[in-house]
């Protein structure tokens, strides 16, 4: 009975392991390289990398991080439209 306990606590500990570090920020000095600003590779740490947008060979369409090898693809901003102004604040007239 005791080898069901350990290994259902040892799962549980792995699964809580797992989410923590899935909820990791690579950009934050504790998920850096050690001696390595966040903006090292010559991006800054705000700006959001691009994706792809690009159709396989059935012809469905894919969006990916990176682009595909041998067929054309469209990179898509994921910066926001400058016209639309997200604001947090509310106010109550």
């Amino acid at each position: 009975m005791r080898a069901v306990w350990a290994i259902a606590l040892g799962a549980a500990a792995g699964i809580g392991l797992a989410v923590w570090l899935a909820g990791q920020d690579p950009a934050s000095p504790s998920g850096s390289r050690a001696g390595q600003s966040p903006s090292a590779d010559g991006q800054s740490a705000d700006a959001l990398p691009g994706l792809y947008r690009w159709r396989d060979d059935q012809g469905v369409l894919q969006i990916t991080d990176k682009p595909p090898r041998g067929r054309p693809y469209e990179r898509i901003s994921r910066e926001g439209d400058r016209a639309i102004a997200v604001d947090g604040q509310r106010q109550d007239d």
